[in-house]
C-alpha cells in the first residue's frame, strides 16, 4: 500500500467501514453473549480479520496526515478509558452502581460512561485551545471538528467515546461467549493483546470518516 493512497482522504471508504462498525456494534450487544456463536465461524474470522485490517489502515492513514492528529484520536481512546475507571469507582461504588452491561462485562457501569465522556470533552476543548496557541502545523482531530462548529467537536467526541465503549463490549463478548478471561497470554495482566487495542478498532475508522468529512 503507497503512501499516495493513503495521502487521499477516502471518505467512502471510511463512511462504510464506519457505518458497518455502528450496525455491527448494535446487532451484537442487542444479541448478546449467546448470538456469537450463531454467527458463521467463516463470518466471524472474515469479520475481525478485516476490522484489524481497517484499524491498522487508518493508523497509517493518520499518521500520514500528521502526528498531532494520530495523538489526538489515541489519547481520545485512552482519556475515555482513564475517566471511566476513575468515575466508575468513585461515583459507582458511592452510590448505586447502575451496570452497562452486566452479562457482558459486569465491571463497567453507566457513571464510568458519564465520566469517560465528560473527560474527553474537556480533552477536546483542551486540545483545541493548545493547537491554537502554540499554532500546530497539523491540526489535531478536535480542531478539524471545531473549525465546523464547537457542536460538532462535542457531539464528535461523544460520538467518538460512545463507540470505543462499543468496541470494547464487543470484545469483552467474544471472549465471554469463549469462556476465555483474556485474548491472549502475551500480555499477562492486561487480558491480551485485543483488550489493549478494542476501543480503538472502530474509533480510528470513525475518526478517518469525520477527517473526511469536514
Amino acid at each position: 500500500m503507497g503512501a499516495g493512497w493513503l495521502e487521499r482522504q477516502l471518505p467512502l471508504l471510511w463512511s462504510i467501514t464506519g457505518g458497518a462498525w455502528v450496525l455491527a456494534g448494535a446487532f451484537l450487544l442487542r444479541a448478546g453473549v449467546a448470538g456469537w456463536p450463531r454467527i458463521p465461524a467463516p463470518v466471524r474470522i472474515a469479520g475481525g480479520v478485516l476490522a484489524l485490517w481497517l484499524a491498522w489502515v487508518a493508523v497509517a492513514q493518520a499518521r500520514v496526515i500528521g502526528i498531532n492528529f494520530l495523538l489526538s484520536v489515541l489519547v481520545l481512546v485512552w482519556a475515555a478509558d482513564i475517566f471511566a475507571y476513575f468515575a466508575g469507582r468513585t461515583f459507582g461504588l458511592k452510590f448505586t452502581r447502575n451496570k452497562l452491561a452486566p452479562a457482558i462485562s459486569p465491571g463497567k457501569s453507566w457513571e464510568g460512561v458519564w465520566g469517560g465522556m465528560l473527560g474527553v470533552v474537556v480533552l477536546g476543548i483542551a486540545w483545541v485551545l493548545s493547537d491554537r496557541s502554540l499554532q500546530a502545523d497539523v491540526p489535531s482531530l478536535y480542531s478539524r471538528l471545531a473549525q465546523q462548529g464547537w457542536w460538532l467537536l462535542l457531539l464528535g467526541v461523544l460520538f467518538l467515546a460512545a463507540m470505543s465503549v462499543v468496541g470494547d463490549l464487543a470484545e469483552s463478548l467474544v471472549k465471554r461467549s469463549a469462556g476465555a478471561k483474556d485474548s491472549s497470554g502475551l500480555l499477562p495482566g492486561h487480558g491480551g493483546v485485543l483488550d489493549r487495542v478494542d476501543a480503538l478498532l472502530p474509533t480510528l475508522p470513525l475518526a478517518l470518516m469525520l477527517h473526511a468529512l469536514t
